[in-house]
């Protein structure tokens, strides 16, 4: 039985009087739904050919992040570090740096080392460029391996930053100006987007267009491999290295996310002289249309009819369903360019997005969210950045929504306010396959569609009474 102490401060957390409280903290973070730059950087590695993540810092810390990513995908995850321990605290991480190529090489025999740092390498202040160059001069790196590295420090932004960085050195390291002028061939950076269904979807519109396109940092295949009894440390399927360095020379790069490539971005514009295309990432069919014009602008080809089908298909689909989420209520929580085409889709759905949450937002941000509640003049939602999860319950507990959609930790306060969660984004722990299926281009609005309307009919299945228990819904 509980104790009737604990019912009371358990019913106080559920009042705007703690609510209050809760959103005055400034020295503490409660669940923040984010992780660590060096996350960023291990996955971006992931979409190179034959390249093994790299990170100089503890063993700890690598272990967290092959079993979170190892968790989502449901796959093998690969990385190394130089496990930097307390003596390498006190008199640097040089000779630790040393052993790890060396035995790295030795035993995974990679193409390239995608170097990335963390908290104890950045604190102390060891030189990364130093290291790996070191490295080389002494023979414990061979001059065949590329080793491009990114500064990565785990207390200052996120898994995005971390992503970005490591991208930008691989590309900046590996890309090439040639001499013979632009290709036709136009790149597609996706950004940090762990489902794997997303690139999928890209990569077959871009085949339906007659696009000629590389994707980079494409692991697509080598975190969604078949089963078929062989193992390979190295899966095929990923950007070919070779294809990296000529990428400079392609004609334009689309970025499908603005807030995990925006060093890329720039870099490529700036040094290499590439038309760099940031979209927005084609959720919903606004930002789906606006993914097609930038293809059919930069291609010079005309919108396929199979992709106009596709998009009445998928308004087809919207229509049959928007009596089930039209003034419907929602919190929606993630990575920002997410969570910036998931409102999009639910203003369009005639959905109201009440709380929009990101622990990784910035003002940009807000005010691009913000800007998208104006364009629907009868929406009242509130947009938070820099909040955590704790924040998050709170706003549900005292301002009640219909559904959550969000990665797998806002589970525990979808359970606590009693309302449907849709899984989306990262981590999705609790779920299978969920990362195979797209939220982006038509087909995205389609599964969208499915999974939240049919959530609500499953709800009302449950709860109505035996009069109101319809064959037709």
């Amino acid at each position: 039985m509980e104790n009737e102490e604990v019912k009371k401060i358990k019913d106080w957390m559920n009042t705007e009087e703690y609510k209050e409280k809760n959103f005055s903290r400034k020295a503490i973070v409660i669940n923040p739904e984010r992780a660590c730059q060096p996350l960023g950087a291990v996955l971006c590695a992931a979409g190179f050919e034959n390249t093994m993540a790299f990170v100089h810092g503890s063993h700890g810390c690598v272990a967290y992040y092959r079993n979170s990513l190892s968790r989502h995908f449901r796959e093998p995850f690969a990385a190394v570090s130089t496990s930097l321990t307390e003596d390498g605290a006190v008199f640097g991480g040089q000779a630790n740096g040393f052993e790890g190529f060396k035995n790295a090489s030795a035993l995974y025999k990679p193409k390239m080392f995608a170097v990335s740092t963390t908290c104890m390498s950045e604190i102390i202040g060891d030189d990364l460029g130093s290291i790996v160059g070191s490295a080389r001069e002494k023979g414990h790196l061979s001059e065949n391996i590329f080793a491009p590295y990114a500064n990565t420090p785990s207390f200052v932004g996120s898994h995005l930053e971390g992503y970005d960085s490591m991208l930008n050195a691989i590309i900046e390291t590996l890309g090439k100006k040639s001499d013979a002028g632009k290709t036709d061939a136009i790149n597609i950076i996706p950004g940090f987007d762990t489902t794997i269904g997303n690139i999928n979807e890209v990569k077959r519109i871009l085949k339906i267009f007659g696009i000629n396109y590389l994707v980079l940092a494409d692991y697509s295949n080598t975190l969604d491999s078949p089963l078929n009894g062989e193992y390979k440390m190295y899966p095929d399927g990923a950007t070919k290295l070779e294809d990296v360095k000529s990428c400079v020379n392609n004609k334009a790069t689309i970025l499908l996310q603005k807030y995990s490539t925006k060093k890329t971005a720039a870099m490529l514009s700036e040094k290499f002289g590439q038309e760099a295309r940031v979209v927005k990432s084609p959720i919903g069919i606004n930002y789906t249309d606006e993914f097609l014009m930038t293809l059919s602008e930069l291609s010079g080809k005309e919108v396929p009819k199979e992709l106009e089908d596709e998009r009445g298909k998928a308004i087809d689909s919207m229509t049959d369903a928007q009596q089930y989420i039209h003034g419907k209520k929602f919190a929606i929580f993630g990575d920002p360019d997410m969570l910036i085409g998931l409102t999009s889709y639910l203003l369009e759905m005639g959905g109201i997005p009440k709380y929009v949450l990101c622990s990784n937002g910035t003002e940009d941000f807000e005010k691009e969210i913000e800007a998208l509640f104006a364009s629907y003049s009868e929406n009242q939602g509130e947009v938070y950045i820099d909040k955590d999860l704790w924040h998050l319950r709170s706003l549900i507990m005292t301002g009640p929504v219909d559904m959550l959609i969000g990665p797998s930790h806002g589970k525990f306060a979808a359970r606590e306010a009693k309302v449907p969660h849709i899984r989306a984004g990262y981590p999705i722990f609790d779920r299978v396959n969920i990362h195979r299926y797209p939220i982006y281009g038509y087909s995205g609005v389609i599964n969208l569609t499915t999974w939240i309307v049919n959530k609500f009919i499953d709800i009302l299945d449950d709860t109505c009474d035996d009069a109101h228990f319809e064959l037709l819904r």
